[in-house]
């Protein structure tokens, strides 16, 4: 994967992915075209299909709401990299299809070149010319990722029924 980076700081949470207001759609194209839409109101003239939201700690705190994942996802973002997640958002992200990758310290900065090796765990800032490693995605998940989320991933693999 490789795209541009759109920088963030600590503890984003769900209502500043996507404001409540705008969760009781099932429109996804509609929950992506308000993204970030009080945390940064210039996101999506700058989004372009798979870049990349860096951040820092704890990002998509606050509710256990899937639809934060899903708009980042329906906005294009390829992946979610930050130095560490929500555990309901990282679970929800991995179970609709959306990378999340956590990282140590970093000085990634906002409009670098990103490249991520989600198999190998690292992830090269080409902007900066530097490599960093990644918490590697444990192997069933990055299956489930390649799937496009959970239930594509059971219709294939299991014996599940929906």
């Amino acid at each position: 994967m490789k795209g541009k980076v759109h920088l963030y700081g600590d503890h984003v949470d769900t209502d500043q992915i996507i404001p409540g207001a705008y969760t009781k759609t099932l429109d996804v194209d509609e929950l992506a075209s308000h993204v970030f839409e009080y945390l940064d109101t210039d996101f999506r003239t700058r989004m372009t299909s798979g870049d990349f939201v860096v951040a820092g700690e704890d990002f998509g705190c606050g509710s256990s709401r899937e639809q934060a994942p899903l708009a980042l996802k329906a906005a294009g973002v390829a992946a979610v990299v930050a130095s560490s997640f929500a555990r309901i958002f990282y679970r929800n992200a991995i179970n609709i299809g959306l990378p999340v990758v956590e990282i140590g310290p970093h000085d990634i900065e906002n409009g670098s070149e990103l490249e991520i090796d989600l198999e190998a765990g690292a992830l090269t800032d080409r902007t900066a010319q530097r490599t960093y490693p990644v918490t590697k995605i444990p192997a069933v998940m990055l299956d489930i990722l390649r799937e496009g989320g959970l239930v594509p991933y059971l219709k294939k693999h299991g014996d599940y029924q929906l």
